[in-house]
């Protein structure tokens, strides 16, 4: 019993250690004051006043456009290269998986002036498109991280059954393959999103002026002073995060009955 309390406490911690900070930030976006030290009364004028500044909204397009196109485009490039390796043979498996994993394990700030090194040296100029750019790089080697593992527990057989039995290479993939790989590229997914909407470094390399993201705007606004826009655009933020969330387990439970 005592076991099982302390337990429950340890993880309790964890938790309230995790989401104080987030719960402070969401609570103070109504309060009726731009200090978070002291509150001064209830209010919705920063949420009003959020979508109505121009810079905020204009820093959060282009922040959710590139999340989307570089998780789509990662998404695709890197199940396909999943798929690829895992009818490699050992040794160049083994390879190329090292290979891949330099830019998880590669410092941002690396990742970021190399990318900005290259994008100069092609005489490219650096805007929304290089962003993108940037942002597919270093999403690819995650969601190949997320779908390899899903093919490695499928039956190695079942793509050779389904072409022995007729289907096209392309028919195989798509019937047989994919269904069982879905739950590794909607994680893949998930995490290249998730990970190029939380980008600051690489984004501030390769970006261009008129471009910036959300996370580059917060930089920005810093050395003046947070305002408190961002506190309700953060409490939005993860409302919408938490909700998709709990959409996507009571989805995943329905399809485990």
């Amino acid at each position: 019993m005592v076991n099982k309390f302390i337990r429950r406490f340890y993880t309790f911690l964890i938790f309230g250690f995790l989401y104080a900070p987030i719960a402070v930030l969401a609570v103070f976006s109504f309060n009726d004051s731009k200090s978070t030290a002291k509150w001064e009364g209830f209010t919705l004028d920063w949420y009003q006043s959020l979508f109505s500044n121009n810079y905020i909204m204009k820093s959060l397009y282009y922040t959710v456009l590139v999340a989307l196109i570089a998780s789509v485009v990662a998404t695709i490039i890197g199940t396909f290269a999943a798929f690829g390796l895992f009818y490699m043979k050992s040794w160049k498996q083994k390879a190329i998986l090292n290979v891949n994993s330099i830019p998880i394990l590669n410092p941002d700030i690396v990742t970021g002036v190399s990318l900005m090194t290259l994008f100069v040296a092609l005489n490219v100029n650096l805007g929304l498109l290089t962003m993108i750019i940037a942002h597919v790089t270093f999403c690819i080697p995650y969601v190949v991280l997320s779908v390899l593992p899903k093919l490695k527990q499928m039956p190695g057989e079942m793509l050779e059954a389904a072409l022995d039995l007729g289907a096209t290479p392309w028919y195989a993939f798509k019937k047989v393959i994919f269904p069982e790989i879905k739950p590794g590229i909607i994680t893949g997914a998930l995490i290249a999103f998730t990970l190029s909407i939380d980008d600051f470094v690489i984004s501030f390399f390769t970006t261009g002026n008129g471009v910036s993201n959300l996370s580059i705007a917060i930089y920005s606004m810093a050395r003046r002073g947070i305002k408190p826009e961002i506190n309700a655009l953060s409490t939005l933020m993860f409302l919408t995060v938490l909700v998709l969330m709990l959409i996507l387990n009571k989805r995943t439970k329905i399809e485990e009955i």
